[in-house]
């Protein structure tokens, strides 16, 4: 169980929890793989060998089957050393239009590719789930050309993301940044942060 915040730009917060649920293991064409479940209506299936952890296949509630991804799409790579580094397709989740429609970019800009490096091994975490002292910070960095405003015209926007996954539990903590400083953008932070965990 997570708490997801939303700070905008505008100065306005946004709170909604976030199930993620472990359904095991579950067989696909491409062999088996352990199915997690958002309660946002998403399931995905991961696969864990020495390569790393991947997801393999996704599949929202308007989908029959689930859609396999076309290449593994990591979660952590191996081997679990600083350094170590992948790149994976992200899109933007805060960055919107203030006047047009339909506001979210994400709905007509293609996914740009995010490149995430493991910048710490041991990092110590404290969450309300408890503390953490085993944990891999991950750093995620990518970047999106959008039409910022009639000065400007076209500006690369950053987008980061860090993430910390702990021994023994799995995500504990997620931070994404897509500021806009822009007139025709808002953007903003949004931070995942487990709750509790069985």
């Amino acid at each position: 169980m997570y708490e997801q915040v939303t700070e905008w730009e505008n100065n306005t917060v946004e709170r909604e929890p976030l199930v993620l649920s472990a359904l095991g293991s579950d067989q696909l064409e491409s062999g088996s793989a352990w199915r997690r479940r958002s309660d946002s209506g998403i399931d995905y299936w991961l696969r864990a060998d020495d390569s790393g952890i991947y997801r393999v296949a996704s599949k929202t509630d308007l989908q029959e089957a689930p859609e396999p991804d076309k290449a593994p799409r990591f979660v952590l790579k191996m081997p679990l050393a600083v350094g170590t580094s992948w790149q994976a397709p992200t899109t933007t989740y805060l960055l919107r239009r203030n006047a047009d429609f339909p506001p979210e970019i994400r709905h007509t800009h293609k996914p740009v590719p995010m490149t995430y490096r493991i910048e710490a091994l041991g990092d110590k975490l404290t969450t309300r789930a408890g503390s953490f002292s085993d944990c891999i910070r991950v750093q995620g960095t990518a970047v999106m050309k959008l039409f910022a405003d009639p000065v400007v015209g076209f500006k690369d926007m950053p987008l980061t993301t860090t993430e910390w996954y702990c021994k023994g539990v799995g995500l504990v903590k997620l931070e994404r940044t897509e500021p806009a400083n822009s007139t025709f953008l808002a953007g903003g932070k949004t931070t995942l942060e487990l709750l509790e965990w069985n």
